[in-house]
């Protein structure tokens, strides 16, 4: 058995003594040792997403696992590295995007004794639920990769130096999420939902309801709740929810109108209601998220 076939058989991970990285995990519950002592932001489970990071890495890095949790981005930003793409090893450049299914093995390596640098998002996500990318097969693309690269080096400066700013977080984890999501965009199976999303956004004040979105999309509601359910792991429901919260961050951050005024801008006629649905979302209330 040659050594591609074989790598799949087991997990493992050896980062060598030259290795470095910045991590930051969605939780505390993967205490791996070379994430025990890297910051938690909750926010990016927002997006089904368990860790992200950058890495400097020289052989013999190599990390395997034989089934993948969720959609792993890997991408290059300096020097050669590899990853394994039907059972073959394929090098991995500069400025190249690999998506790399769920629930498949997946397995790099450095590629020789210079330095590979590499970003990273790795998602968490459940069978039941169609993941971030719907390709069976891995998916492998140029593109401009120095904004993933800084929204995560943004991300882990906030959190390494305990600011406390939620706002900016929730700005540094979006564009993290959009980077992938739109490398992902074009292997999406079904896109039946956009114009619903489209029109929601368009009209957040509006008090949505099924009936209008069922309408929009030409589905029936069970349909449409299904369909939401396999794409974003939501309901409908908690989408135009996450919509409206998104938004709400966004005036909070970039205007000086009142919390009233805001809560009215994305769907709440009582500020009180808009205040306690904001800090389920955030944590924390809309004052103390502008503070």
């Amino acid at each position: 058995m040659d050594e591609a076939a074989d790598s799949y058989e087991e997990d493992r991970e050896n980062f060598g003594k030259e290795t470095r990285w910045q991590a930051i995990r969605a939780d505390k519950s993967d205490d791996r040792s070379w994430l025990r002592d890297t910051p938690v932001c909750p926010l990016l489970q927002n997006h089904l997403i368990a860790h992200v990071g950058l890495m400097w890495a020289k052989a013999p890095f190599k990390v395997i696992r034989s089934e993948a949790s969720g959609t792993f981005a890997l991408i290059g930003l300096e020097g050669e590295g590899e990853t394994l793409i039907d059972g073959q090893w394929h090098t991995l450049v500069e400025n190249e995007i690999c998506l790399l299914p769920a629930f498949a093995p997946t397995a790099i390596r450095a590629k020789n004794d210079h330095l590979w640098s590499f970003a990273w998002v790795r998602y968490e996500e459940a069978r039941e639920t169609s993941p971030i990318l719907s390709s069976n097969s891995p998916v492998v693309q140029k593109g401009n990769v120095l904004p993933l690269k800084h929204a995560i080096a943004g991300l882990s400066g906030e959190l390494i130096n305990n600011i406390e700013q939620p706002a900016a977080l929730h700005h540094w984890v979006e564009l993290i999420h959009g980077f992938v999501a739109r490398a992902a965009s074009p292997f999406q199976d079904d896109d039946r939902l956009w114009r619903v999303w489209q029109a929601v956004e368009k009209d957040l004040a509006h008090d949505w309801t099924l009936t209008d979105m069922e309408s929009i999309a030409h589905l029936s509601q069970e349909h449409l709740r299904r369909l939401c359910q396999q794409q974003l792991g939501r309901s409908p429901i908690q989408q135009i929810t996450y919509l409206r919260m998104r938004h709400a961050v966004s005036l909070l951050t970039t205007t000086e109108d009142k919390i009233d005024t805001i809560a009215k801008a994305v769907g709440y006629q009582s500020p009180f209601t808009f205040s306690n649905a904001f800090k389920r979302w955030t944590g924390k209330r809309p004052t103390h998220f502008r503070d």
